[in-house]
């Protein structure tokens, strides 16, 4: 089995290492960093890498996909040769998946066309655009096609999903192993529970795609 994740300039790294750290130690896969062109791809802090060890054309039947999501998803959204590369893949992937805003991907390549997906909270608008139902779950499976909330849900979209292929076993032993067991000092961490004064000052923050 191979495990495709999708790197691009500006991708938020947790997004794509999350998965990895998770999905990424399915017994007998193969994970590999995929961009454009192989080498270091910067994510959206600018000060951290990952190296992509293989171009787009050269990946291309990967059992599942990965696609990270980043700060202005309209930049690859309107990339031809990603949202090109991710409908070729797509049509023999086991499973098309993202992770925060990768989920705009997915729907501006016509793959959530009707169906039920997630991003982060600040970007759910945008999948109506494309033709995609948007829910706030935090993991959204439908059909092959599982997308994950912002960021940290990636961690939890990689463990249900190995769930469905390895059993729950396997995800749980890969959870105890990983010691994932959130307990966040705050709990501030959904639009619906954080202070209404920081919800607002992030969809203040949020970049308008006139501004990009």
């Amino acid at each position: 089995m191979q495990i495709a994740v999708l790197l691009y300039d500006r991708f938020t790294a947790l997004d794509a290492v999350g998965p990895f750290d998770t999905l990424g130690r399915l017994e007998g896969a193969e994970t590999v960093f995929v961009s454009e062109r192989p080498g270091p791809v910067r994510t959206d802090s600018g000060a951290l890498a990952l190296v992509a060890d293989r171009g787009l054309g050269e990946v291309t039947r990967p059992d599942i996909v990965i696609v990270p999501g980043g700060p202005a998803p309209d930049v690859e959204a309107k990339n031809p040769v990603v949202l090109d590369w991710l409908r070729a893949v797509d049509a023999t992937t086991t499973w098309t998946t993202s992770v925060c805003t990768g989920s705009i991907l997915l729907a501006a390549a016509g793959l959530l066309d009707g169906r039920r997906a997630t991003s982060h909270w600040l970007y759910l608008d945008q999948l109506t655009r494309f033709g995609a139902e948007p829910t706030g779950e935090r993991v959204v499976f439908d059909g092959k096609y599982v997308t994950a909330a912002g960021v940290s849900s990636g961690i939890d979209m990689g463990l249900s999903l190995l769930g469905r292929i390895a059993g729950d076993e396997y995800a749980q032993m890969v959870q105890l192993m990983t010691e994932y067991d959130p307990q966040p000092p705050y709990d501030a961490g959904s639009p619906e529970k954080a202070p209404a004064e920081l919800v607002a000052r992030l969809r203040a923050f949020k970049p308008s795609e006139e501004s990009r």
